[in-house]
């Protein structure tokens, strides 16, 4: 007998694969599910059809149908997610390593003439219930500051650590920085009932989805369940070294205050990381820091098969019986 999924509507703020894990996961529990993506993407196949077709970047919008599709057949998903053979960076007008989803999405918004009705079409088409909804209606970039004072521009830039040196990131803000936040965007939240943020790359998909002023004002205003999952690794050049104390106080110093009241980090630190990836992994490691104004909760949720991610079921069930 399957069990019956909860009522409460859940807003996910972010992007990328953390998004993409933590829907795929919750939409077995909860009815109603809407992911926000951040529109800061420069980089790969989405940042190429962004450039090329003056569109919003349609990379993680993809990923997140590929995770919400509801058809029997999986083959459908991978589809979706498909990527043709050759370089995600290379040239805006060659076809080599774009997703297939992005150039469905692409085509799909010259017929229909919008982004919006681009995603509307594709959902019907895959049969997905749940909304997938650009943060911003129009492409924002993102601009990185390095605690050393260097500034890096574009997400690609800073996502791949194309800088020198070795100091850590510090901030990171928006251009242009008063980029409004999308009715749909706003409408979804307004209407929640829980908000989760991340988990995802700190400073290229999660803090750029949430310091959108209309989006900073709504978290730091809104009086319901709101909860922050924290990443499983960090990245090397988005986040090197930090525990998830660290998470917190970068939220913190984004939007003037951490205004999550629960903190979801794994705690299963004894599976080998992968070792033949261009980039060196770690751990987000658990402080003795005590919390403050906020419930620090810690259970093995990384993915065994690929310790780098969350497991999506084990995720999405203490999201489940925490909130």
């Amino acid at each position: 007998m399957t069990k019956a999924k909860r009522k409460q509507r859940i807003v996910c703020l972010g992007g990328g694969i953390g998004t993409v894990n933590l829907i795929k996961g919750l939409k077995d529990h909860f009815e109603h599910i809407a992911a926000i993506v951040s529109m800061a993407d420069d980089g790969g196949s989405g940042g190429r059809l962004r450039r090329l077709y003056n569109i919003l970047p349609p990379g993680d919008v993809a990923s997140c149908m590929a995770a919400l599709m509801d058809n029997p057949n999986p083959l459908m998903s991978k589809l979706l997610t498909y990527r043709f053979p050759g370089d995600r960076y290379g040239k805006d007008e060659e076809l080599f390593g774009h997703k297939l989803g992005n150039l469905m999405l692409a085509a799909a918004t010259d017929m229909t003439g919008s982004f919006p009705n681009a995603i509307a079409l594709l959902k019907e088409l895959f049969r997905i219930n749940e909304d997938i909804i650009p943060a911003t209606s129009k492409s924002v970039s993102i601009i990185a500051t390095t605690t050393d004072g260097r500034v890096i521009q574009g997400e690609e830039n800073i996502d791949l650590g194309k800088f020198h040196g070795d100091s850590p990131l510090d901030s990171v803000s928006l251009v242009p920085a008063n980029i409004a936040a999308s009715s749909e965007s706003l409408a979804a939240l307004n209407a929640s009932d829980i908000v989760i943020v991340g988990p995802g790359d700190l400073y290229t998909t999660v803090l750029p989805c949430i310091i959108i002023p209309e989006i900073k004002e709504f978290l730091l205003q809104n009086k319901k369940q709101q909860v922050f999952v924290v990443n499983v690794a960090n990245k090397p050049f988005e986040s090197k070294g930090y525990s998830e104390f660290d998470f917190v106080n970068a939220i913190k110093k984004h939007l003037g205050a951490f205004p999550f009241q629960k903190v979801i980090a794994n705690d299963n630190f004894s599976l080998p990381l992968p070792t033949n990836l261009i980039l060196d992994y770690t751990y987000v490691h658990l402080t003795k820091e005590k919390p403050e104004n906020y419930q620090l909760i810690t259970e093995d949720v990384v993915d065994e098969s690929f310790p780098l991610y969350h497991d999506h079921k084990k995720l999405a069930s203490v999201v489940a019986k925490t909130v």
